[in-house]
């Protein structure tokens, strides 16, 4: 690798599976953070990696930590809270980025403050390059791909198999981000333009697994990076199939909390559930993630609704995936492997044949549904 690969958030829980992603693909990163007692404790364990600290309310101790084509990786969320430092130094630096976030809104903010800059100074930006949403990208632009012009509309869904369990399957990271969103407008590519509207205002079945699956109207980045790829697209909608059988009351839960959020009293209550959904910090141990597969499917219809193509993608669990996609890019943006510089998305950055061929490395593959079998 030609430049320096450092990951913000090292000592975190997403940030842990990165570097331990990077170091088996025989990488050496720099772990920063502002953890003072765990950051060098961290670094000795790991076989005497460099560190840095750094800390988003300085932002001079960020922008320190990458040079002219390096890459920042980071994991420090809320981002829309905190992730706006990183970004900048990226920018300003020059410095490829890439993050794990799956708050839409704020990958829609990087577009619009960062894009031009990042063209200017050379950098590749690449948010919610994890689960969020690189298998829903890479499935609705094969089933595009396989559709051709014809294609007008794509629905994209994201499911576990074989079951999601709530209580042990998520991290606190995740169950933040799900919270927060059930109060912020989704935004679709609906009628050729960016629109929003409430989240989980419906609901839509997929086909997984030879089993019909219903999923919730959810956030996702595919509605920016899909229809710059795929002109002819009027239609863009991502959906959550996390946890089918809860679709519904998910659906209710929003309705109602976005009623309960216009005064002071119901946001409290709001707040107070988030807090609580979103529990104590870390996430699931590798046991816990051996558990359960991501899946990700992608259906094109034509304009009269008709279906035209299907695809499905899977691949190993959504944290460890998330951990293994980053780690991928990283090396890749290092080794100068971008096509184009900007806040883009994975088919801008690496090409559709790239992306397919990296992803196949850390088992991120399309599937044959004809002859798929359940994985348990």
């Amino acid at each position: 690798m030609n430049n320096k690969i450092v990951v913000f958030g090292a000592t975190g829980y997403a940030g842990g599976l990165v570097v331990d992603a990077l170091l088996r693909q025989g990488a050496r990163p720099v772990l920063a953070a502002y953890e003072r007692d765990l950051l060098p404790a961290m670094a000795t364990r790991l076989g005497g990696l460099d560190y840095q600290f750094a800390d988003v309310n300085d932002p001079g101790s960020v922008r320190a930590l990458v040079s002219p084509g390096d890459v920042l990786i980071t994991t420090v969320g809320p981002f829309e809270r905190f992730g706006r430092t990183a970004a900048q130094a990226a920018a300003d630096v020059g410095a490829h980025y890439i993050d794990s976030t799956g708050e839409t809104g704020f990958v829609r903010d990087l577009r619009e403050r960062y894009d031009a800059q990042a063209r200017e100074t050379g950098a590749t930006m690449l948010p919610a390059f994890g689960n969020d949403y690189v298998p829903g990208v890479l499935a609705a632009s094969l089933a595009l791909t396989k559709a051709g012009a014809a294609a007008r509309s794509v629905q994209v869904g994201y499911f576990v198999t074989p079951k999601f369990r709530p209580e042990t399957g998520l991290s606190q990271g995740t169950r933040k981000t799900i919270a927060n969103e059930m109060t912020r407008p989704v935004t679709l590519w609906r009628n050729s333009k960016l629109e929003d509207v409430r989240a989980a205002s419906w609901t839509r079945k997929f086909t997984v697994g030879g089993k019909s699956k219903r999923a919730f109207l959810a956030s996702g980045t595919e509605v920016f990076f899909l229809p710059e790829e795929f002109p002819s697209l009027e239609s863009v909608e991502v959906y959550n199939g996390w946890f089918p059988e809860m679709s519904l009351g998910i659906q209710m839960f929003s309705a109602a909390a976005n009623v309960a959020v216009k005064v002071d009293a119901g946001k409290k209550i709001v707040d107070s559930f988030g807090n609580r959904f979103a529990g104590a910090p870390g996430g699931p141990d590798l046991t816990e993630r051996s558990k359960t597969r991501s899946c990700a499917v992608a259906v094109t219809r034509d304009g009269a609704g008709k279906v035209l193509s299907e695809v499905h993608v899977d691949g190993p669990n959504v944290y460890t995936l998330t951990g293994e996609l980053m780690a991928w890019a990283a090396g890749e943006l290092a080794a100068g492997a971008a096509r184009t510089p900007g806040v883009v998305g994975p088919v801008q950055a690496f090409g559709l044949d790239g992306l397919v061929q990296g992803a196949a490395k850390i088992g991120l593959t399309e599937i044959d549904t004809n002859r798929q079998e359940t994985r348990r």
